[in-house]
């Protein structure tokens, strides 16, 4: 079989749909099938997915997308080197290692339902040694007070924990279960580091973690590499058995697919959120700016790859594309997505107008969960022109934010970002960022580098790349935006944007 006939078959398991995407050897997507799924909101402020329904359709989407095939013709099962495994990260699953099924919905990254119990550790001075061993701020966005919650909730599944007849999982773990029919129960580290139970330095559940948050040990999943074969499919679920390469938290596989191998290469993805990651090397970089510290991958030992990881520091943005959204929804200022690029575009400026999308409070740096969404500076003169403006700004002056505490942190001057995501086709919001930023913006020719990272990491565990340059030379760049503003316009507009976020901050509190 040549490698012009093998693909990787992609999953990137996201927090509202499923994919599929066929990746060949050029790194180019050959095929994709996607499937939403129902999202669940029981009270405010929390957020659930039934598990089921997200295996369901991952399962259908990997089906369609072989049936589907390449130039009219089906792809079969042996036609495919790996599967590579890519999945919104923290959100949390429980379930009976002897049937399968989840004791009660998935509690999603996004639900706070856990709020109240972080702000009980932080009054007993417990965020510190927290962050000092997983990198994390302490928070309800990572899955270890998610997973207490379901332990004390449900009737008798500490007990059961303990007695070894539960799993725990992230997304990726419990996909893996399915795909193997309950052979393989395990994460990696991309994964593992988002769950506020894993000590970064020695790269293994932490047992103080576990004793803190009373979890017991007999849940948890097996770490292995990022990238290496951990297991092989079920035979009968797609007419033969396939090798699982690679599993890797999202933001994490879209740096890889970003080709960021080096120390100081950065990434941003301008989703609903905005999650800017850069490469530190070889060991973490504790943050002093309240971002978070997180290993992007391990290689396991392939031919011309060494054994290491790769950490990062990563600063996670609520609302970016969402901002968008609230314009159309909830202003009603425009009807679709695409309309607010030329709307905000038709005024040369916002005329001092800010828009501070808080709408769930701030993430980083600032981790400000009762900040509000706050418009300031209005006059009667202002338009919906203005506001759609200003909502743009208010995304790149976020990330421009982040940049700027990536570099404190890091002590490393950043040469370009590099950007993904549905936003990141707006040429209006990537020409600000460069401005903002003060250097290129840089966007590839291939922006599914969620998907492409995870079948990447795939393929150098299977033959398919043979090192990190082969795949560095299929990166190119589609646009480059390059700064036009002055230090001192720049200076200005930060000066006023932080006037503005002032205003926002700790209103409900109020």
């Amino acid at each position: 079989m040549t490698s012009e006939t093998q693909y990787i078959l992609s999953l990137d398991q996201g927090t509202t749909s499923s994919r599929a995407i066929l990746v060949d050897a050029s790194g180019t997507c050959a095929g994709s099938a996607q499937q939403e799924f129902p999202q669940v909101f029981p009270r405010p402020g929390w957020v659930e997915h039934d598990a089921s329904e997200i295996w369901g359709s991952q399962l259908a989407v990997m089906r369609s997308v072989l049936s589907q095939g390449v130039d009219g013709k089906p792809v079969t099962a042996a036609q495919i080197r790996a599967i590579a495994i890519t999945n919104q990260r923290e959100t949390t699953v429980l379930w009976d290692r002897a049937t399968g099924k989840p004791l009660a919905n998935a509690i999603v990254w996004q639900d706070r339902r856990t709020h109240d119990r972080c702000l009980a550790l932080l009054a007993q001075g417990r965020a510190a040694d927290i962050q000092a061993r997983t990198g994390l701020v302490l928070d309800a966005y990572f899955s270890a007070t998610k997973l207490e919650w379901l332990l004390d909730n449900i009737p008798g599944a500490r007990e059961r924990a303990r007695r070894g007849e539960l799993a725990f999982g992230t997304i990726d773990t419990w996909l893996v279960w399915n795909l193997t029919a309950g052979r393989v129960h395990a994460t990696d580290p991309s994964n593992a580091s988002r769950t506020m139970l894993f000590d970064l330095h020695t790269r293994q559940w932490d047992d103080s973690l576990l004793e803190l948050f009373d979890i017991p040990r007999a849940l948890l999943p097996t770490i292995v590499p990022t990238s290496g074969v951990l297991g092989e499919t079920d035979p009968g679920l797609l007419g033969g058995a396939v090798p699982i390469a690679s599993m890797v938290g999202d933001q994490q596989g879209a740096l890889f697919g970003q080709a960021c191998f080096e120390p100081g290469m950065a990434k941003n993805t301008y989703g609903t959120g905005c999650f800017m990651l850069l490469n530190t090397g070889e060991h973490p970089v504790p943050s002093h700016n309240r971002l978070l510290t997180t290993i992007g991958w391990t290689l396991g030992q392939h031919s011309g790859v060494h054994h290491r990881a790769a950490y990062c520091l990563e600063a996670s943005i609520f609302m970016a594309g969402a901002t968008v959204q609230w314009l159309r929804d909830g202003l009603g200022i425009i009807r679709s997505a695409a309309e607010v690029e030329p709307l905000a575009a038709s005024v040369p400026d916002v005329a001092d107008t800010y828009l501070v999308p808080a709408f769930t409070g701030l993430g980083a740096p600032l981790w400000d969960s009762a900040a509000r969404g706050t418009l300031v500076g209005m006059t009667r003169g202002t338009t919906r022109a203005h506001i759609a403006r200003a909502a743009l700004e208010g995304i790149a002056l976020q990330v421009t934010d982040v940049f700027g505490a990536m570099e404190r942190d890091s002590g490393i001057e950043l040469a370009e970002l590099r950007v993904d995501g549905g936003a990141s086709n707006n040429n209006l919001l990537m020409q600000m960022q460069a401005d903002f930023l003060g250097i290129p913006v840089v966007r590839p020719r291939v922006t599914e580098t969620t998907a492409l990272g995870a079948a990447y990491l795939a393929g150098l565990a299977t033959g398919l790349w043979r090192d990190l340059d082969s795949i560095a030379t299929q990166w190119s760049e589609e646009r480059r935006f390059e700064p036009s503003m002055s230090a001192d316009q720049r200076e200005q507009k930060l000066d006023r944007w932080r006037k503005a976020v002032e205003r926002s901050r700790d209103w409900a509190h109020d």
